[in-house]
């Protein structure tokens, strides 16, 4: 396979994984499906990354993203003893 469709491929796949997140997050069932309304969320995300409190809230969300994930992952079994 060529180099450049490597590349789009790999892009895709991250694009997708990506809107993936927006629609775990909840965030399409909570807009309606509003284009414009998800946009305007993630101009706002922007705009508090660029701002002064970019660590506190990068730390902050990455630490409830964690958790989520960790809430999602199948308990694995407790070994039995005899």
């Amino acid at each position: 396979m060529r180099e450049w469709a490597v590349k789009r491929r790999e892009r895709t796949r991250h694009l997708i994984e990506l809107g993936g997140l927006v629609v775990k997050a909840g965030l399409v069932d909570l807009t309606g499906d509003d284009r414009a309304t998800l946009f305007g969320v993630l101009l706002t995300i922007a705009d508090t990354l660029r701002g002064d409190d970019r660590d506190h809230a990068l730390a902050l969300w990455k630490r409830r993203g964690k958790r989520a994930f960790e809430a999602e992952r199948p308990a694995t079994p407790a070994s039995h003893t005899i």
